[in-house]
């Protein structure tokens, strides 16, 4: 440690003491201050509190013990166990005879009270070092009020309080320990070797499917060979609860997600359970929007309840066209809107195709800097670059405007809304990654009328009385509604079982691959 740190924390040792000259400095305490020397909250907290113990008197038992058993059960939230360092603690008691080493052991205590404490409570993975989409602020915790608010409390009921304290992390939690338990069994079963198959098909194939659906709890054990109602209904409930197509029909995607192992379901889990302490802190809102992202859907959600929902179309899996997280305030719709193409679509699309034909792209308006109409027939826009293109582009409100005949505007320095849209076929697609980045509703006049019920007893007609002008305007929202843009690949239903969903965007293996660079480690994958 740096010399002048540690004189700098002997100085303020000797100013806690009054300055009295020839005042006795204990070891213990000698010991606490250079330890602490080199943390500003750590040495101030210490300071402030005459450097008396927090976890090593005889008085601090069951603080320590509190402490040790967080500590313990880390693995359970699927935090980095080793960062802890419990063992080294456990082992510095054990080997400590001196005052000296009791105050280095004071600090390193409170060390990990306040790495645990972060970690547990908002997630030890910085979202914006992982991938560009993960915008979402963390709301990060003082960590002196952290100690200040420890020691006047219960310390076991501290500990509690630290994780989200929402049900679906307590159900996350469950279910990773049961994917453990699979893993540490042998797993699912073998894996499916089989080719399409439609209820009526019999033979071997057919009785491995039923085998692998009775071993994830699907179906009930069975001999039969065929494909009858039983197993069809046992496939349907699986191909819900994995986001697919509820036809019935086995075919390579499916196969692919039956063959999922538990050590790969648990890792959706665990960065899962992740995303959820990113967010402690944030207020859903008891009316509030859920967008998950690879889900491809929309949700009211009112005091816990899903009271209305529609599917969705997001950004497309290339580069700044993926839709990005985070949470902010929808606070109104514009209802015939006019569609002012963001430039990076205007240079990168739009550009090229003006250069080959100049009368391209006629349902676009183009201005000047001062929104004047530019006539194209006297441009020149092979002149012109990404760089120093200099117009803008626009569509006029009409049924075939881009945006649809309605937007929901939560304003974001990132552009993104909620939006209809003309093209409605790509919402009979399994997989809907095709926006430039907003977020398209399949049904959005249904989820204006419910948005605005909680404003008016006439909100289809509230609505329409807007659109019929066929003019672009603003109707604000009495209350604006918190929106939660989220990407949960694993998440529990309203019948507390874990439904999953493809990484479309690959967000989650790059999170769990850092997850495991941190130290994070899965039962299966030891050794």
């Amino acid at each position: 440690m740096c010399p002048r740190i540690v004189l700098f924390a002997l100085l303020s040792l000797f100013v806690a003491l009054g300055g009295r000259a020839g005042a006795e400095v204990s070891p213990f305490r000698q010991a606490v201050a250079e330890a602490a020397a080199g943390d500003p909250i750590l040495s101030g907290f210490y300071r402030d509190h005459d450097y008396a113990p927090v976890w090593t008197s005889s008085a601090d038992a069951v603080r320590r013990a509190a402490l040790f058993i967080a500590l313990d059960h880390a693995g359970d939230h699927g935090l980095p166990v080793r960062k802890y360092g419990a063992d080294q603690l456990r082992q510095g008691f054990e080997r400590m005879t001196s005052e000296r080493q009791r105050g280095r052991l004071e600090v390193a205590l409170s060390r990990a009270f306040l790495d645990y404490a972060h970690d547990v409570q908002t997630g030890f993975i910085q979202p914006a070092s992982i991938d560009a989409g993960l915008v979402r602020a963390v709301p990060e915790r003082d960590r002196r009020a952290m100690l200040e608010q420890f020691m006047v409390a219960e310390p076991h009921g501290f500990f509690r309080t630290l994780p989200p304290q929402v049900p679906q992390y307590a159900q996350l939690m469950k279910a990773r320990l049961d994917l453990e338990r699979a893993a540490a069994s042998g797993g699912w079963g073998p894996a499916l070797r089989i080719g399409k198959l439609e209820p009526g098909a019999r033979g071997a194939s057919v009785a491995a499917l039923r085998d692998k659906l009775v071993a994830l709890g699907y179906m009930r054990a069975s001999a039969s060979q065929v494909y009858d109602g039983a197993l069809q209904k046992a496939v349907q409930r699986f191909q819900l609860d994995n986001g697919m197509q509820a036809d019935g029909v086995v075919g390579e995607g499916t196969v692919q997600e039956l063959n999922r192992s538990p050590e790969e379901r648990e890792r959706a889990v665990l960065v899962a359970m992740e995303r959820l302490r990113w967010m402690n802190g944030i207020p859903l809102g008891q009316r509030h929007i859920w967008v998950n992202l690879p889900d491809f859907t929309a949700k009211i959600v009112d005091d816990g309840k899903v009271t209305f929902e529609t599917v969705t179309v997001v950004g497309m899996n290339q580069g700044d066209r993926r839709s990005p997280e985070f949470s902010d305030l929808m606070e109104f719709m514009v209802i015939n809107p006019t569609w002012n193409v963001p430039r990076s679509i205007v240079t990168k699309e739009y550009l090229p195709m003006l250069q080959k034909d100049p009368n391209s792209v006629r349902h676009l308006r183009i201005t000047d800097r001062r929104g004047r109409a530019v006539d194209r027939e006297s441009v020149d826009f092979t002149q012109f670059t990404a760089g120093n293109f200099p117009f803008a582009m626009s569509q006029p409100p009409s049924g075939d405007n881009a945006l649809g005949l309605v937007k929901f505007m939560f304003p974001n320095p990132y552009n993104i809304y909620l939006h209809d849209t003309p093209s409605k076929s790509l919402f009979k697609r399994e997989v809907r990654a095709f926006s430039h980045g907003c977020i398209r509703l399949g049904s959005p006049f249904d989820f204006a009328y419910a948005l605005l019920a909680r404003q008016t007893d006439d909100p289809v007609g509230l609505f329409k009385s807007y659109l019929q002008t066929g003019r672009e305007s603003t109707l604000p929202l009495d209350r604006p509604v918190p929106v939660h843009i989220v990407y949960f690949t694993a998440w529990p239903s309203a019948k507390g079982t874990i439904e999953y969903r493809r990484d479309v965007y690959g967000r989650d293996a790059k999170i769990f691959g850092a997850m495991r660079d941190a130290g994070v480690e899965l039962v299966g994958l030891q050794g």
